[in-house]
């Protein structure tokens, strides 16, 4: 491994941590060269699993694109890192679990509003809004309808 600090490519192993439930190991190292310690991660080397896009594109999954999504629905929401996490990880094990390793957006975009619906309705109207591209207010005003459901204005107003 190449130290991150001086280039030299001998260090010694100080510790190995199993993280992200067994899928990567952690390493602490310590260059014998310049003596600085850093952190390395061994993962397993799998197939790519791929998103096929609308118009019939394919492009690599990416968790960081799909938690970057969550983080701008749920901007200024009161929802934990850690739920967002648990549903980017369920969602990448749904893709990866796939036949040819392969799923379409508009699977994952379903299971990220389930998602979302259970988490935070802001959030998820927040990301419905993009991901269906609604045309005009009376589309947004069903969604928000199918969400509160009939009873919700009554529940309010009987407070």
């Amino acid at each position: 491994m190449k130290c991150p600090y001086c280039g030299d490519v001998n260090d010694r192993v100080i510790d190995s941590r199993e993280g992200q439930g067994g899928d990567v190991i952690r390493r602490r190292r310590e260059c014998l060269a310049c003596h600085r310690r850093f952190t390395s991660y061994e993962r397993i080397e799998e197939a790519p699993a791929m998103v096929v896009k609308k118009d019939g594109r394919r492009e690599l999954f990416d968790r960081r694109k799909l938690m970057d999504g969550l983080l701008k629905s749920c901007s200024k929401r009161p929802v934990s890192p850690r739920a967002l996490e648990d549903l980017v990880d369920e969602i990448s094990v749904m893709v990866a679990e796939a036949p040819d390793r392969e799923m379409s957006t508009e699977a994952i975009g379903r299971r990220v509003m389930d998602g979302l619906r259970e988490l935070d309705k802001v959030a998820y109207v927040r990301f419905a809004s993009v991901y269906r591209r609604f045309e005009d207010v009376e589309e947004f005003l069903d969604e928000l309808r199918s969400l509160v459901g009939p009873g919700a204005a009554k529940k309010r107003e009987g407070r």
